[in-house]
Order: C-alpha cells, then sequence, then structure tokens
C-alpha cells in the first residue's frame, strides 16, 4: 500500500492525520468508495462494520485488514457527518485529495458502492468485496488473505 498511497496522508474517523505506510503495512486493504447520499451506501456500510469490527476485536490476534473510504461525498462536512454516523473506525483519503479521481479510474469505479480488495501493491484481490461479504461473512477473508502474500497467523 505505500505504492497506492506513498506521499499522502489518511484521516482517521475522529480527524487526525494518519500515515498510511504505518497503517496500512502487512495488512488486506478494502478501498470502499462510497457517499452519505447514496442510499445503497447507506444500506451496506453497517454490514462493513459489523465485518469490520469483527475481524479486528473478535478474533486474535486481530486480523490484518484495514478499510480505506474513498468519498464520493459533494463536500468535506458531508464526508465528516457520514463518517462520524456511520463509519467503522477506520480510515479515509482526506475529502480534498485530488488523487480520489486516480483511485476511481484505477479501479473503474462507474458505481457506489464498491468496496475493492487490494493486496499490499495496490493489485487487485477482488473487486467484489460487497458481494462475497454479503454472501459469505467472515469466512471470504480467509481467501482475501490467501490472495494478499500476507505471512501471518490467522485463524477465524
Amino acid at each position: 500500500m505505500v505504492d497506492v498511497f506513498s506521499g499522502r496522508l489518511l484521516v482517521s474517523k475522529d480527524g487526525r492525520s494518519v500515515d498510511p505506510e504505518e497503517a496500512l503495512q502487512n495488512k488486506v486493504v478494502g478501498l470502499y468508495f462510497s457517499a452519505g447520499w447514496c442510499l445503497p451506501c447507506r444500506d451496506f456500510t453497517p454490514v462493513l462494520c459489523d465485518f469490520y469490527t469483527e475481524l479486528l476485536e473478535k478474533t486474535q490476534p486481530p486480523a490484518p485488514f484495514e478499510v480505506v473510504s474513498i468519498s464520493s461525498d459533494h463536500s468535506a462536512e458531508e464526508m465528516a457527518g457520514y463518517m462520524r454516523a456511520m463509519h467503522g473506525d477506520w480510515l479515509a483519503l482526506p475529502f480534498h485529495d485530488p488523487y480520489k479521481h486516480d483511485l476511481k479510474k484505477k479501479y473503474n469505479i462507474t458505481a457506489i458502492p464498491k468496496l475493492v480488495v487490494v493486496k499490499q501493491t495496490g493489485e487487485v484481490i477482488t473487486d467484489k468485496g460487497r458481494k462475497q461479504i454479503r454472501d459469505k461473512g467472515l469466512s471470504c477473508f480467509r481467501n482475501w488473505l490467501e490472495g494478499a502474500d500476507i505471512f501471518q497467523n490467522f485463524s477465524s
């Protein structure tokens, strides 16, 4: 993920700046393209929250997984409100960072919500993360982990 977010900062739900190199190292990363005005997003976000919480808080050791939200909200205030109201304790690309347009193009985002699960290199493991979470629940994470080339002892 160093390549994907090189030279950028991410923000946490509480507004802190976060170094992506540190926060995303050796993790499977879900790039979550979403917006608060989007009803399907508002429908899926709580499902993703539960999935994220289960993986990070209910497993020992916590699963090597992180979500980075890429906003399609209309303003920074809208994005901040959506993050506070609905997001899990994950990270986001700052609203004003024009890099979100590059990411949408790179990962061929034509509609939201979209959860693209990527390796450390930014290579796509699946662009059907939302469907896989809905269909398989936590068990889809093991497949993502196998595709991620991360060597870590994880059991769910």
